[in-house]
């Protein structure tokens, strides 16, 4: 599977403007974290951007979100790793997150969205007005962001990863392809 059928995939089963833009983001955060640690940025760039394409039809439903787009990818022909990765990284259903590429996508999931909160509370609301300190300082205020999971952002650390060093890879990674998600 590449990028341009997982992208025809996700178009297919995606329709929120905001949504995508999540699964951009999380892509582009496993290709930097896949770049540190030696593995296929393809393929866990691939695990982030498919990792919702069942939350169109499951968002009212979080006991069946990811393990029916765990079916899906399978049933598309993705990697097996690929498919069991999107099935763990939704903490409802208690999957063990035994690879790298599981554990940084459970991490990665609500990384992104703390971030993009972030930088649309600076004055330019973009991804360079901000930093990897001004993102730390935000998560560690309670009633910021509260969506963004902070047990499973704190994750990094099943990585090997400092939450600095996390946030930094993350927001680097998301600048990146800021003119796709606007910021």
């Amino acid at each position: 599977m590449d990028r341009e059928d997982a992208l025809k995939h996700v178009k297919e089963n995606i329709k929120n403007k905001n949504l995508l833009k999540h699964m951009y983001a999380t892509e582009a955060v496993m290709k930097g974290l896949a770049e540190k640690f030696g593995e296929d940025k393809e393929k866990w760039g691939i695990a982030g951007l498919v990792h919702d394409i069942d939350y169109d039809t499951t968002a009212d439903d979080p006991e069946r979100h990811s393990l029916v787009g765990g079916e899906m990818l399978e049933e598309l022909g993705y990697d097996k790793d690929i498919v069991y990765a999107v099935k763990a990284h939704n903490k409802v259903h208690g999957l063990e997150r035994n690879s790298l590429i599981d554990k940084a996508l459970f991490c990665t999931d609500p990384l992104t969205g703390l971030i993009v909160a972030s930088a649309l509370i600076s004055p330019a609301k973009k991804l360079h007005a901000i930093d990897t300190q001004f993102v730390i300082n935000r998560f560690y205020e309670k009633t910021f962001a509260k969506g963004a999971n902070r047990e499973q952002i704190s994750a990094c650390d099943d990585l090997g990863l400092t939450l600095e060093e996390f946030i930094s890879i993350g927001l680097d990674s998301m600048r990146q392809i800021n003119h796709i998600l606007g910021l």
